[in-house]
This record gives structure tokens, sequence and C-alpha cells, in this order.
């Protein structure tokens, strides 16, 4: 923003400085005057003549060293008020400074003013604060660049190398390559498409509804189920009413998301699926178990970064694009929720989704 120039702020502290001292140094001056008058400077004589004694010796003795005193606190004021306002306004220099390293690209670079907690180190922390996160961000968005790009890769690479392999053999199978194919494209516009996904619900460009979450769970283990029969698994919804707000599809495609995942990773036959939904004081809360192998506590914790998978999961044919936890994770964040993971000690995981709490009488 292009902005005309003006005085800077230790300027404006220097003159505020010496502003404030002078009026305080002239009202002395003027109570010290009056309290001499009042003591007798200012005489008369038995004819009520003025007696050009201590009145004028006042006139001519204290005005020039009122005027002198002023000139001093003025001088004072000025030189005092700018070596301070430097050393108060010094913090924000190392502010400034880091500020603009960050507009730069470098945000590995932090302020951490030393000394006692103060307005200015309150706001340097809160900047350190920020720079971390936006760090963070912006390594995870690298991340997920150069992932997206790799898997979106994949399939292409592979629909080049089978048109190839055709083309040079053209006494190929057509039913089988077209099968193949079928089957990269697929998987490419899934991959697509939960791109898509990701990228409206980081937006946050949706109208918020009232939705209650034991409705959505029951939707979504209905739509499920014909995918549970077929992995053997039996699924089991229960719990309350859970009000809360925020976008229909997105929190069906939560649900759905963990849902599929705990069916798909599952035990090969006999497993089971628990979906509960409950009401806290302040939130509502979506639980999803699962039975399953055994995860290590660092192999969960990674579960939520796009295209992270379980070792023992990429193999399957039921893999997914591996953006399934990581989808959950941003609508939870962007209805204001979060998202907890943690392996279940008879094997399988534990996902929990805590939600805010809608009020009975929102929206009415």
């Amino acid at each position: 923003m292009d902005r005309r120039p003006g005085l800077s702020v230790r300027l404006k502290l220097t003159l505020s400085y010496a502003g404030f001292l002078m009026l305080a140094g002239a009202l002395l001056l003027v109570a010290v005057g009056v309290f001499l008058l009042r003591q007798g400077w200012w005489q008369t004589n038995e004819s009520g003549a003025v007696r050009a004694t201590p009145g004028t010796l006042f006139v001519r003795d204290f005005a020039p060293t009122a005027a002198a005193v002023m000139v001093f606190l003025l001088v004072f004021g000025l030189l005092g008020g700018w070596f301070l306002a430097g050393r108060m306004l010094a913090p924000l220099s190392h502010i400034t400074h880091a500020t603009r390293m960050a507009t730069d690209g470098s945000l590995s670079h932090r302020i951490r003013l030393p000394g006692r907690a103060d307005e200015f180190r309150e706001l340097a922390d809160a900047f350190d604060m920020m720079f971390a996160r936006l760090e963070a961000h912006v390594a995870e968005q690298r991340r997920f660049t150069a992932n997206a790009s790799h898997e979106l890769r994949t399939p292409l690479a592979i629909s080049k190398a089978l048109l190839d392999v055709a083309r040079s053999d053209p006494d190929q199978d057509t039913g089988e390559l077209v099968d193949r194919l079928h089957a990269v494209n697929a998987r490419a516009i899934d991959l697509t498409e939960a791109l898509l996904l990701l990228s409206r619900a980081e937006q946050r460009s949706f109208a918020r509804e009232r939705v209650d979450l034991s409705l959505v769970a029951e939707e979504a283990a209905e739509t499920l189920l014909p995918l549970a029969e077929k992995h053997g698994v039996v699924l089991e919804t229960s719990g309350d009413i859970a009000p809360t707000g925020g976008s229909p599809t997105l929190l069906l495609q939560l649900t759905m998301n963990l849902v599929q995942n705990a069916i798909v990773h599952n035990l090969p036959e006999h497993g089971n699926v628990w979906v509960h939904t409950g009401v806290r004081p302040r939130s509502v809360v979506l639980t999803v178990e699962n039975t399953g192998g055994h995860l290590g506590p660092q192999v969960v914790s990674t579960l939520t970064e796009p295209f992270q998978r379980g070792t023992e999961r990429v193999h399957t044919d039921q893999a997914g694009v591996g953006l399934g936890l990581a989808i959950v994770s941003t609508i939870a964040r962007t209805h204001d929720g979060t998202l907890a993971l943690a392996p279940r000690s008879a094997g399988g995981m534990r996902v929990t989704v805590e939600l805010p709490v809608l009020s009975p009488y929102a929206g009415r």
C-alpha cells in the first residue's frame, strides 16, 4: 500500500515527551511565581502606589530564569525523549526485520526477543508462532504438491506404457488392455476427485446447516453395508442424537471415509466395525472403531498426512488414493473440530471426531 511520508513514531514520541515535560515545567514555574507573589514580592506603599522593589525584581530576575529553565527543559526533553523512544522502540526494529525476511520467503527466521514479558515481547512471540505455523504449512503444501504430482504421474505413465506395448504388439489381447487401462483411468479419476474435494473443504466454501451426526452415521453405514458384507465385516451403529452445524455433504463424506477405511483395513475374515455417536457438554463425538492388525503409534500419527498409508496396506486391492484420512482431517478442521487416531490394544484403530455441539434453539 502506497502512503504519503509522515513523521516517524520515534519523532512523535520525542515531541510528546518534550511537550509534556515543558508543560509540567511551565505549570511548576507558574506555581512558584504565584507563591512568591503571595509571600510579598509585590508590595505597595501607604498611598497605594506600587513600590519598584520586590515586584520589579520578580519581573527582572525571575522571568529570565524561568525562560532559561524552559529552554533547558525543551532541549533536555527532546534529547532525552529521542533516546528513550529509541530504547523503547528497539524491539520493533527486530520484528520489522523478521517480517521483511518472511515476506522475502525466509520463514525459518525467529525473533526471540530476550527479557521479561511485555507488550513487545508478546507481539514477538505471536509472530514467532505465526512464522512456525506458516513454515510448517508451506512445508506440508510442498510435500503435498510433490506427492500429488507423483501420484498423478503414476497412472499416466502406466497408461503410456500399456499403449506403447499395444502399439508394438498388434496381436496382444485388446480386452485385457482395455480392462487394465480402465482400472488405471478409474484410479486417476478417483485421485482427481479426492484432490478437488480436499481443495473445496480447505476453502470453507459451504453453507452451515443443522446436521445430526447420528443420522449421517446411519446413512453411511447403510450405504457401505454391501462393502462390509463383501469383506465379511459386521458393521454396527449406535449412539445418541448428535446435533452440530456444518455441511451435510462434507460431514457425510467424512463419515463415509472413516467407515470405508474401517471396513477395508480390517481382519481378513470375521472383522468388526463399530460406529458410535455421543454428546458432551460442548461437543458432539463420532467414534469409528475396527478390528485389524496391530498398528504402532508412529504409523498412526502419520496416517492423516496426504498419500500416507500403513506399510501393510499399500499392496492391497483397496489401497485407495491415500487421501481418505487427510480429507477427514481437513473437513473436521474446517468445521472447527478435531480428529484423533489411536491404536486399539486388541488390534485395529479407534478414530474420534469431535465437533462443536449445536444448541437446540439454534437456527429457529
